[in-house]
């Protein structure tokens, strides 16, 4: 089951955001970590111009929260057929920062990866074959615990086809073609290195909803997303695409430069997906002023399982 509602973002400890005072909610979101979605792999060994490595942001974000612990780095290759070179690279990256407790967990992930996945303190998704790595992630029921790890403060990061998985949509690139749901980490549709043209984003983006958005990340860049819905863009312009009255637009996002990007909002209160996964997380929630647990009846006009027009389900 994939999450879609917004205000679940800010779920962590024993109650959602709409049973939290503002002083509960800031502490909330303070555990959440940005995340990171890449091009490729150039940045996990880029420099900043102060001759730090980039990837140094992931290791103060975890230091900030336990600088005692030795942090724990997970890396999913599905998406490349787990070919051991890459995860050549992400050791590799990751000693830069000083993390050496790293583990690759395979397509068929047994119980110990499974067990360290639970408690990854960094997750990479790596680039590949978009469809064929989040084929194996759902088969495993990984989307859903990607998130639970990202609400319990893990560092997500995406490669290339790891970054357009944590997005809206994906895309299959066999016979049959076609868009699929994907993660929904972040709430906007996400491409990478298909400069100039773009053509994916401006295919798929008219076609996943009247509020939806989509970020173009150009070979050697990033993006960060960050708890508090801002775009923040990393070492080259992101193409933004949007759809207004007019049609399909266009614009860059430059460094320095941020957009924000909150969830489109949807019907009064929690969906009822997110009061599904709030029962199987033993999660008690607050509507309407009462305490409740488990799914509730869907309200006009919630999201639905079944796939949009020209998009295919996962099987």
């Amino acid at each position: 089951m994939l999450l879609s509602d917004p205000l679940f973002r800010y779920l962590v400890g024993s109650a959602p955001p709409w049973a939290l005072n503002r002083e509960q909610r800031e502490e909330a979101v303070s555990s959440i970590k940005p995340i990171f979605l890449l091009a490729d792999s150039q940045l996990l060994f880029w420099r900043e111009e102060s001759g730090e490595p980039f990837l140094a942001r992931v290791r103060r974000l975890l230091e900030e929260e336990d600088a005692s612990r030795e942090p724990k780095a997970a890396y999913l290759g599905a998406s490349n057929g787990d070919a051991p070179e890459f995860y050549d690279l992400f050791v590799a990256a990751m000693s830069e920062i000083g993390l050496r407790n790293t583990r690759q967990i395979p397509s068929r992930p047994e119980s110990e990866d499974m067990a360290y996945l639970r408690q990854a303190d960094v997750i990479l998704l790596a680039g590949g074959e978009v469809f064929r790595g989040f084929k194996a992630f759902d088969d495993a029921d990984l989307p859903k615990l990607l998130l639970e790890r990202y609400y319990a403060g893990a560092v997500l990061l995406g490669v290339s086809a790891g970054a357009v998985q944590l997005g809206l949509k994906g895309w299959r690139t066999d016979d049959g073609g076609g868009t699929f749901t994907a993660i929904r980490a972040v709430p906007f549709v996400v491409d990478a290195h298909d400069e100039p043209g773009w053509s994916r984003l401006l295919a798929i983006v008219p076609k996943s909803g009247e509020h939806a958005r989509g970020f173009g990340i150009p070979s050697g860049g990033g993006a960060l997303y960050h708890p508090d819905y801002s775009v923040e863009p990393i070492r080259h312009p992101l193409v933004e695409v949007t759809l207004t009255e007019e049609g399909v637009r266009q614009a860059l996002l430059f460094p320095g430069e941020t957009a924000e990007v909150e969830p489109a909002p949807g019907p009064e209160g929690p969906s009822a997906e997110t009061l599904s996964l709030l029962q199987e997380l033993d999660q008690p929630i607050q509507v309407a002023g009462k305490t409740v647990r488990g799914p509730a009846p869907a309200a006009s006009g919630d999201e639905t399982d079944e796939a949009a027009p020209g998009e295919e389900p996962v099987n």
